[in-house]
């Protein structure tokens, strides 16, 4: 039997022993991988060198895992310092990404013609102006029905 068909046949076991439920077969069969190697070996299968090559990457790179205690042992790679230039290009990704976000982003070679998306705020000096002409046009009004 082929690790294809062993694959399908156990999730067609944990299936029915969940009558059906999608999720509780997914826990089964992350359950059982952990009994069965042949099992998770066949689940990963498909997926192993992606998942290979982001590891070895990731440890190229110096973004591995610190564990909890921060204790590293003999044969686990230091981790690289961090450079200048890494933490710039970080806060470069993270502008941009603030940048794509942003409401009020003005359009690339439009920068000095760009009308600004906030409304200025209303001065006391001109609501006071609004009101005072307000005012005078309903003194007329009251005036002009008295006659």
């Amino acid at each position: 039997m082929s690790s294809r068909q062993y694959l399908e046949n156990r999730i067609r076991e944990a299936l029915k022993k969940a009558k059906g439920n999608k999720h509780l077969a997914r826990q089964q069969l992350i359950a059982w991988t952990y009994e069965d190697s042949k099992l998770l070996h066949a689940l990963a299968r498909p997926h192993l060198e992606g998942i290979i090559s982001y590891n070895i990457d990731r440890m190229l790179s110096g973004r591995t895992v610190e564990k909890p205690d921060n204790t590293e042992t003999e044969t686990s790679p230091k981790r690289a310092p961090a450079t200048a230039k890494a933490k710039k290009g970080e806060e470069f990704g993270m502008d941009l990404l603030r940048a794509v976000v942003a409401t009020d982003a003005t359009v690339f070679g439009q920068e000095s013609s760009a009308p600004s998306s906030k409304r200025p705020q209303t001065s006391k000096r001109h609501v006071d102006a609004l009101m005072k002409m307000a005012s005078s046009v309903q003194s007329k009004k009251s005036k002009t029905d008295k006659t």
